[in-house]
């Protein structure tokens, strides 16, 4: 009989259930093989060992696990990139994994590949990792679930948590450092704060892009229609380019430091002062943020806070199966402010601008109350 035929013509990776029903035992005599418990006889244990076998159950990990009782390692998942952020919290977790006594596997995806996470969990899986972490980035279409293969604890950096039955989420809370960043913006004086925002496939895109419009749309102030970039300087640089025409321009929030650096140099370019003129505020504070000219007003992202969090959760959910989970922590907010944000320029003509009248920037509020966590 065919594997396919064994399992029902069920489809996915095979689970202990489809062992136990070929087998003609319970799922509870399957797990008591693999985890070489007593009381189990000969027969019983060579049949779940050869129906195993026969469905491509984890057969080889179970065996390597039981000699040490874990593998003691922790597979990660996660886009294949070189930009910034997902490259400094994959950085992030390999820092915080050497403090755990736990070894990193680590297996990219591709973008545009809707069974990439699916495929890499699998992978990750059949080389017997006690959990997973998934900083995964993009939004890349896969419709299945995946609750079935993840019988590990799971950490999910940064995007929505998959239906896992011990799955733990970090990272969270770019919105409400947007929603800091354009705060800053609206408590300058400034009547509005138009967005480039990051390619809308990514969850960070998607969470910068919620919080602007959130804090805009709370202080009862215009929404701009939004501007996409890719996260590059250059794509930064052609939404200047279309930017700089719009006479009511005197802010911009941008989803990514990259792109705000491009940004400044196609607003320089056409004629347009930072922040005289026009005040820009980034996302993420690369190390060259401080040194362009202006240098950078951004939000720091706390990479290596939020690795060493959800390392620390994720081992204690390994660790002790039946406790609860450690409880997360709010994110930090650190809004750095530096000198390509100011107050709003007095009405007047300005080379290369149109004259903006009153009645077509929206009300001005008086400034709002509260601060920002600022530093120099």
């Amino acid at each position: 009989m065919t594997r396919e035929a064994r399992r029902g013509g069920s489809s996915g990776a095979p689970r202990s259930v489809d062992v136990a029903r070929l087998a003609g035992v319970s799922q509870k005599t399957v797990s008591r093989v693999f985890n070489d418990e007593p009381y189990v006889s000969a027969d019983v244990r060579r049949r779940v060992l050869d129906a195993a076998e026969e469905l491509g159950y984890r057969l080889n990990s179970a065996a390597r696990a039981l000699a040490s009782g874990r593998t003691r390692s922790i597979g990660v998942v996660t886009l294949g990139t070189a930009l910034y952020g997902p490259a400094s919290l994959i950085m992030g977790v390999e820092r915080a994994v050497r403090d755990t006594g736990y070894t990193l596997r680590v297996v990219n995806t591709m973008e545009g590949d809707p069974a990439g996470v699916a495929g890499a969990v699998d992978s990750l899986l059949d080389q017997g990792v006690d959990g997973i972490v998934i900083s995964e980035p993009i939004d890349d279409g896969y419709d299945g679930d995946l609750s079935a293969r993840l019988d590990v604890p799971v950490l999910v950096l940064g995007a929505p948590p998959f239906p896992a039955p011990k799955a733990l989420a970090a990272g969270v809370g770019a919105d409400l450092m947007a929603h800091t960043a354009t705060e800053h913006l609206l408590e300058l004086g400034h009547d509005t704060v138009h967005h480039l925002a990051g390619p809308q496939r990514w969850y960070a895109a998607q969470d910068r892009l919620e919080g602007w419009r959130a804090a805009l749309t709370e202080h009862d102030r215009t929404v701009p229609p939004v501007v996409e970039g890719d996260w590059s300087a250059s794509s930064g640089y052609a939404a200047g380019r279309e930017l700089a025409s719009d006479g009511n321009l005197t802010a911009v929030f941008a989803a990514n430091d990259d792109m705000a650096i491009g940004l400044i140099r196609a607003l320089t370019e056409a004629g347009l002062r930072v922040p005289e003129d026009v005040s820009v505020v980034g996302f993420d504070d690369i190390p060259v943020a401080a040194y362009v000219t202006p240098p950078l007003t951004t939000v720091r992202q706390p990479f290596d806070a939020v690795a060493q969090e959800g390392l620390k959760r994720l081992v204690h959910t390994i660790e002790n199966p039946q406790a609860d989970p450690l409880p997360a922590s709010d994110p930090p907010i650190d809004l750095v402010v530096r000198a390509s944000t100011a107050p709003p320029p007095t009405r007047q003509a300005r080379p290369g601008r149109r004259t903006a009248s009153r009645s077509s920037r929206g009300r001005r509020s008086p400034p709002l109350n509260g601060g920002t966590n600022a530093h120099n």
